[in-house]
């Protein structure tokens, strides 16, 4: 076989080239033997041999010795990538709690905190609860931000190129918040700031419901209705960052469909309005008629939308997630119904599997994505060799 090389070029750019061609092959596959590698990258085996060994070296790759109950003669040396190398941070913003998830590169998860923080809370106060349940995080699992190779942050509202909710954003005073500077104080790694609907829609094709799935809408339901979109495996986010805020235009009804669960009659006073939707979903399933209306209501509001959606990009699958999709044993049915009724072709329509960690579990996801942009990127050399623990 042929090395990656070619005469005349720079050698310890196509060294590193070829090592990360390597580390490519390891990336998400099983234990595999020099042989394996060899015709996975197209390498010569005597040349991955070289390339393993200096990668177990450098800390991204280890050996497995070879079990007790191996075959008489010489084994195989197995090799596999060295998911701890590195560690990655996912976190959800939301308008009632902080989410922070600490990942290795094989995106198992070390660490999960969650913080509750008030719907009313300004920018210092939430910003300060982000600072305590990111810096708790790394304590417990042992970690400084050096550790750290890529932050993601989810948050409440369109983003724009700058990584602010200039558009709107429920959170109140976000609009000022510039995360990846806040950020960027303590971490020396990317920091990206996305949407929150876009990474729960990154999180159902990574771990949930749309697994199988390259066309996907997401509908993120609950007090806030949303949208993410992925069209043939990429997530969508628009010239602007705006893409899916279809609910922006009135004609559609998000905005007011949640009226429907909290002006239902027969509601407590003693019930708040952030919990008038758990009431009357209750009281649906033990047969309230009253309450069993005001949810068709709302599936009719959230279909039109939908609908919107489906017919013009002609999706696989609907993910209904968001914190309703705890009640979809009430609205998956109604809402196929009305879809058949309004679109030309039905696509299938799931409840998420993610809940309500779906927003933190994207994040960890572009995180990881930022990460093997950069490693494997032609144009940009390989990260530094993590530091042996």
């Amino acid at each position: 076989m042929t090395e990656l090389v070619t005469a005349g070029a720079d050698l310890p750019r196509l060294r590193e080239l070829n090592s990360l061609s390597v580390v490519r092959a390891l990336r998400a596959h099983p234990p595999a033997t020099v042989t394996e590698l060899s015709q996975r990258t197209g390498l010569s085996r005597p040349a991955v041999d070289v390339i393993a060994q200096g990668l177990v070296t450098d800390g991204w790759a280890s050996l497995l010795e070879p079990g007790a109950n191996s075959v008489v003669g010489r084994p195989a040396r197995r090799y596999q990538f060295r998911a701890t190398a590195g560690h990655v941070i996912g976190v959800d913003v939301g308008a009632h709690k902080v989410l922070a998830l600490i990942a290795d590169l094989d995106g198992n998860i070390v660490r999960s905190l969650r913080h509750s923080v008030a719907a009313d809370a300004g920018p210092v106060a939430r910003l300060a609860e982000l600072d305590a349940v990111i810096n708790a995080c790394l304590t417990e699992a042992g970690m400084t931000p050096s550790d750290i190779w890529a932050v993601t942050v989810g948050v409440t509202g369109a983003v724009d190129a700058t990584g602010r909710t200039s558009f709107f954003t429920p959170l109140p005073g976000w609009q000022s918040v510039d995360l990846t500077a806040h950020l960027g104080g303590r971490f020396a790694c990317p920091i990206l700031v996305e949407n929150d609907c876009k990474l729960a829609t990154l999180a159902e094709r990574w771990k949930g419901a749309a697994s199988d799935a390259n066309d996907i809408v997401y509908l993120l339901a609950g007090m806030r209705t949303g949208a993410g979109l992925i069209i043939d495996g990429i997530l969508r986010r628009g010239f602007g960052g705006a893409a899916g805020e279809i609910g922006a235009l009135k004609q559609v009804r998000w905005l007011d469909a949640p009226a429907h669960l909290q002006n239902c009659p027969g509601v407590p006073d003693t019930v708040g309005p952030d919990d008038a939707a758990a009431w009357v979903f209750n009281a649906a399933r033990e047969g309230d008629k009253a309450a069993h209306r005001a949810v068709n209501r709302y599936v009719k509001d959230l279909a039109v939308g939908t609908a919107a959606l489906v017919l013009t990009l002609d999706p696989q699958v609907v993910i209904f997630g968001g914190g309703f999709s705890r009640s979809a044993d009430l609205m998956l049915d109604p809402l196929r119904r009305e879809l058949e009724r309004l679109c030309l072709r039905m696509p299938e329509v799931r409840a998420s599997t993610l809940g309500a960690d779906a927003v933190a579990l994207g994040a960890l996801k572009m995180a990881l994505n930022e990460v093997d942009d950069r490693l494997f990127s032609a144009g940009l050399s390989a990260p530094v060799a993590p530091r042996r623990r």
